[in-house]
């Protein structure tokens, strides 16, 4: 695989290991496995807390990988709400920074389901929440529609959330839901979220015509 003893002793959170590699001057902290990962990668991953902070005081903790992903993102995506507050206390993370295909890290974290982790991002600086990718797709109509019922709860509970914005397809979160069959996002779509059940996307679908289609009868009794 590549990895060597430090990356090893940081995928295993072994704080005093990596400590007493770090003396040494003939280790190179930047030493990429064949996954094209280093040490620092790895810790972040597996929610090393520690040997993060120690493995920061050498490294550069906004460096992106060769698809753009800093260890914010990556940190974000698997939910290690400590490594999150660990980068997100340095000057040097930007808290918003995309990916190579303008996913940030509290994208990754709603696709995720990372509710603790979208409770930090969305409390640690200012976004646009109703900002659409590259096809029109918020991070509401993410959450909804992977299923992620807390995070779509969380979003729905702020101001600056439109829960009917529509992909570019006219689709909305609420048609994506329906699509799914998923009763439990669709009920608060409806509900706290006050989102339109008749709204047309650009073939004439309604999220009722589409849960019929499927036959997600827990949907259509919602909706009709």
């Amino acid at each position: 695989m590549g990895c060597s003893p430090l990356a090893w002793a940081a995928v295993n959170g072994h704080e005093g290991v990596v400590k007493i590699l770090l003396g040494r001057d003939d280790i190179d902290i930047n030493k990429l496995d064949d996954s094209g990962r280093t040490a620092l990668w790895r810790a972040a991953t597996n929610g090393h807390e520690g040997v993060v902070r120690i493995l920061l005081e050498k490294d550069n903790a906004n460096q992106p990988d060769d698809y753009g992903r800093t260890l914010l993102w990556w940190a974000a995506g698997v939910g290690h709400e400590g490594v999150v507050k660990v980068l997100l206390e340095r000057d040097d993370v930007d808290p918003n920074k995309p990916d190579g295909g303008g996913r940030t890290p509290l994208w990754r974290a709603v696709s995720g389901g990372c509710e603790g982790v979208v409770k930090i991002l969305l409390g640690w600086g200012s976004t646009d929440l109703n900002e659409p990718d590259r096809r029109g797709r918020t991070l509401l109509w993410w959450a909804a529609d992977y299923g992620h019922e807390g995070v779509v709860k969380i979003l729905l509970e702020r101001d600056d959330v439109d829960p009917d914005k529509p992909d570019d397809e006219g689709r909305t979160p609420l048609w994506r839901a329906a699509f799914h069959g998923d009763a439990g996002v669709v009920k608060m779509l409806l509900g706290q979220g006050g989102a339109d059940p008749n709204r047309l996307d650009e073939y004439g679908q309604t999220p009722l015509s589409c849960a019929l289609r499927y036959g997600h009868a827990g949907v259509v009794a919602l909706l009709d």
